[in-house]
């Protein structure tokens, strides 16, 4: 019941994907939906075994010389749907003898590495046996008697090294076994936290789905929102498009009209200009000669004084007199033309730029249909979803997980418990190896130590005599503890062994989840074994394989176990019927722009009037001409410097000051009044050119502006209507291309983000890649190879050390020789040595 919870958890999460009916969409406005709210899940789902990881490469290259075949795919799908034992005799059948010679074909390395060890367990002890009684008998190296050889300390010494390099082999293999023993039970004593560490991400798996769930539904505000926000702004939105579309067929029709305008704003300016300019000149020109005459006349007055008649000033005052008449008004703009009645105000166009608005009036009732269609969508999502049994679910899923969570917590300990009992018996066996290490190397050190070269077998000391009891203890205890030794060995050899081959290296590859995948395998009647536990239809393409790959790569759970097929919420996402009555309402909407009028007749006549105005018959050379004249007829400044340089040569006096006083008066009347003139002459020489230069062929130009706006005029009179309704269908597709993102977006993080399984894909790594195989076959893969090392070189260090404890040990009876003057010919003289050394026995002989 658990299980089925635990996959009808996220059913309401999806709907189908195949029953999507694209329509023409153009790019509307990316809607942002935020991120799907997740958190991190804490479970690495990944061992790194640290310095250990070297032995445990060594061991896998080891089983790889034992069992170097690829996994039996096919071997293992035969064997499953085989039945064995059904019936008397299926056993001698012809397809069941293949398949066992192919499954011992497979397992030969195993099998024949295996009798290699049964060969050793019965073997060893027998010989062990037997070596101890042909011992008791004074044979095999019992009799306490040691011939004299030439050679006996190279032999000695060959034999302590070849023994020593064995017990450092039997060493290192001692502390392989120890440091896997000790592995296993450090990874055993931390497996608690990773334990924890699944159940609170399954926790958070199953707590945080409700919260992803309600934040898809939520979004469809969003999208909701997006097309109010559209339709409250439908005169923008629509009718922008509309006047753009109109704009762009009559564009050319716009640009002349505008252009036009353009031009006949700065011909109106420019006639502004023009009369500002004139009767400021007019009124400064006459003001200006006014004044003039005043000076002429002042300084006439001032010429006729008698001090003029004085010889001396004469000639000065008559000079004076006869440049009076250069005090005078050159430019005379009194006969210009004033243009005050030439412009009119041209007014039109704006009816186009009021497009929007007319929409808007003429939308107002449809938008408000269309607005309650999307609320009661968004009511009847919330209504579907909170139907759903979302809480019962959750809820049955979490207690099955508490309980799950309290029973690993109660048994955990027990856990414990054993695997120290299998530490101790573990550490038991690499003490009986570190028993018969700790003799041998007392052997050796005793014996290399308190051996005389000098001394006779029969006298050596006995720190060298205890050597080589140490060493003969060594073998005693090789033989009692070998076999015990390798019974262990063999045993998890053949169990650890094929739990990596079969198990662990396929997992990796994924080779076993083909295995599992097998039609009718683990299910005769089956073709889909995970299909047939979840959905009763085991025809559903649900593979073991596919949904450990998706919940790997973190992908939705409805997506990784195809939970459409179990529970549909295609009613949830699919909004066509919405969509439909969206659409027909917005097809309904009808916008006439006949009242659009780009220029009435009244804009049109004062169009004409304008351009027949007299414009074109003004007389511009004129205003050139004295344009191009100077203010007055001489430089007043130089005339003001002039009579004051002249009064300068006059003798001092009255006469003197009056024409230095008209000096400067004539300068005060050049700054006053002299510029100003000038700069307003300079203005209007700028503004006549520029009137002459629009003001050319005016009428034609005006015409042809009338033609172009009654063009356009036609053209929105007459396909105003095919533009409305392809820019009405471009707006309801816009507006149901939201829904269309909501839709997909739901669909995609349904896929990708709600519900993410990593967490189931973590269980089942944290159980099988971690425990099983890296911590377990990992461990004990490397304990039997330590201690199945150390076990066999103990063969070699028993030979060795029964050689050389020969060497150490003190000796009975020895070999003594006289010289042949002595008459004795190499035969022993018991009456010279008092020793009991029978040389003619056939024990001696034989050694």
């Amino acid at each position: 019941m658990a299980v089925e919870l635990c996959l009808l958890l996220l059913l309401f999460c999806g709907s189908t994907i195949s029953e999507v009916q694209p329509i023409y969409k153009p790019p509307p406005g990316t809607l942002d939906f935020g991120f799907v709210p997740a958190k991190t899940y804490d479970t690495g789902a990944y061992h790194e075994p640290g310095a250990i990881g070297i032995l445990f490469k060594i061991v896998h290259a080891f089983l790889y010389l034992v069992q170097p075949n690829t996994f039996p795919q096919d071997l293992i799908r035969k064997l499953a749907q085989q039945q064995f034992g059904n019936t008397q005799g299926d056993y001698q059948k012809p397809e069941n003898v293949v398949l066992t010679l192919q499954a011992i074909y497979y397992e030969i390395g195993f099998i024949v590495s295996a009798a290699l060890g049964l060969l050793f367990i019965l073997l060893l002890p027998l010989v062990g046996l037997c070596f101890c009684m042909c011992r008791c008998c004074d044979n095999c190296g019992g009799e306490m008697h040691q011939r004299q050889k030439k050679n006996a300390d190279c032999q000695r010494s060959c034999f302590a090294t070849f023994l020593f390099v064995a017990s450092l082999i039997i060493s290192v293999g001692v502390l392989c076994a120890y440091a896997a023993n000790q592995h296993l039970t450090n990874q055993v004593r931390g497996a608690k936290k990773l334990v924890n560490s699944n159940f609170k991400d399954l926790k958070i798996f199953l707590n945080d789905t409700p919260a992803q769930i309600d934040y898809l539904v939520n979004q469809y505000n969003t999208t909701k929102d997006k097309a109010l926000s559209d339709l409250n702004n439908v005169g923008p939105v629509l009718g922008s498009r509309v006047q753009e579309q109109l704009g762009k067929e009559v564009r050319p029709a716009l640009d002349a009209a505008l252009t036009m305008a353009g031009a006949i704003r700065e011909t109106k300016e420019a006639l502004e200009n023009v009369s500002v300019s004139v009767e400021v000149l007019q009124e400064g020109t006459e003001r200006l000669h006014a004044n003039l005459t005043d000076v002429k006349m002042h300084l006439s007055n001032t010429l006729s004084d008698s001090a003029c008649s004085a010889a001396q000033a004469a000639s000065t005052c008559n000079i004076i007199r006869n440049s009076l008449a250069q005090l005078n008004i050159n430019a005379n703009f009194s006969g210009v033309r004033s243009f005050n009645n030439i412009f009119q105000t041209l007014k039109g166009y704006a009816a186009f730029n009021d497009t929007p608005d007319l929409v808007v009036n003429q939308t107002r009732n449809i938008l408000s249909d269309i607005k309650s269609v999307l609320e009661s969508i968004g009511s009847n999502i919330t209504t579907f979803t909170r139907a759903l049994p979302v809480q019962k679910i959750l809820a049955d899923l979490m207690v099955h997980l508490t309980q799950s969570e309290a029973y690993v917590q109660d048994y955990f300990p027990l856990v414990e418990q054993y695997d120290f009992y299998r530490w101790l018996g573990c550490l038991i066996l690499c003490c009986m190896l570190v028993l018969i290490l700790v003799f041998y190397y007392l052997g050796l050190l005793c014996g290399t130590c308190g051996y005389d070269k000098h001394a006779s077998p029969t006298t050596r000391g006995c720190i060298s005599n205890t050597g080589g009891n140490f060493l003969m203890a060594g073998v005693g205890f090789s033989f009692l503890f070998s076999w015990v030794l390798m019974i262990v060995v063999v045993l998890t050899f053949v169990t650890g062994g094929n739990v990596e081959k079969l198990v662990c290296e396929p997992f990796e590859d994924k080779n076993l989840f083909k295995v599992l995948d097998t039609p009718y395998l683990l299910n005769k009647h089956w073709k889909n074994y995970l299909a047939g536990i979840i959905f009763k239809n085991p025809n559903v393409n649900l593979t073991f394989e596919k949904v450990y790959s998706d919940c790997k790569e973190n992908k939705g759970i409805y997506t990784s176990l195809h939970l459409e097929y179990l529970f549909n919420i295609n009613e949830l996402l699919n909004i066509s019927m919405y969509t439909e009555d969206v659409a027909l309402k917005i097809e309904h909407i009808q916008i006439n722009l006949s009242k659009i009028i780009l220029l009435d007749e009244i804009g049109k006549e004062n169009l004409l009037n304008f351009s027949s105005s007299g414009i074109d018959g003004i007389d511009f050379s004129a205003y050139l001409t004295e344009i191009n004249k100077s203010v007055t007829k001489v430089d007043l400044l130089s005339f003001a410097n002039d009579l004051e340089a002249r009064a300068d040569q006059l003798p001092k006096g009255a006469l003197e000051n009056a024409l230095k006083g008209h000096a400067n008066n004539i300068r005060m009347i050049h700054n006053q009044q002299v510029v100003p003139l000038e700069q307003a002459m300079s203005t209007l020489n700028q503004s006549i050119r520029l009137l002459k230069r629009t003001s050319s062929e005016l009428m034609v130009k005006v015409k042809n502006v009338i033609s172009a706006v009654n063009a356009a005029q036609d053209l929105i009179n007459n396909n105003a209507s095919q533009v409305i309704v392809q820019e009405t269908k471009k707006y309801m597709d816009t507006i149901i291309g939201y829904f269309e993102q909501y839709t997909e977006w739901v669909k995609e993080s349904i896929s990708m983000e709600v519900a993410a399984c990593k967490p189931i894909a973590n269980v089942i790594d944290t159980a099988v890649d971690i425990f099983l195989c890296s911590y377990i076959a990992d461990s004990v893969n490397t304990f039997w190879f330590g201690l199945g090392g150390s076990s066999m070189f103990l063969i070699p260090a028993i030979i060795f050390a029964v050689k050389l404890s020969k060497y150490y040990r003190r000796m009975d009876t020895e070999d003594v020789y006289d010289d042949t003057e002595n008459g004795n010919n190499g035969y022993h003289k018991e009456h010279l040595y008092g020793i009991h050394n029978p040389v003619f026995t056939s024990s001696v002989e034989q050694w």
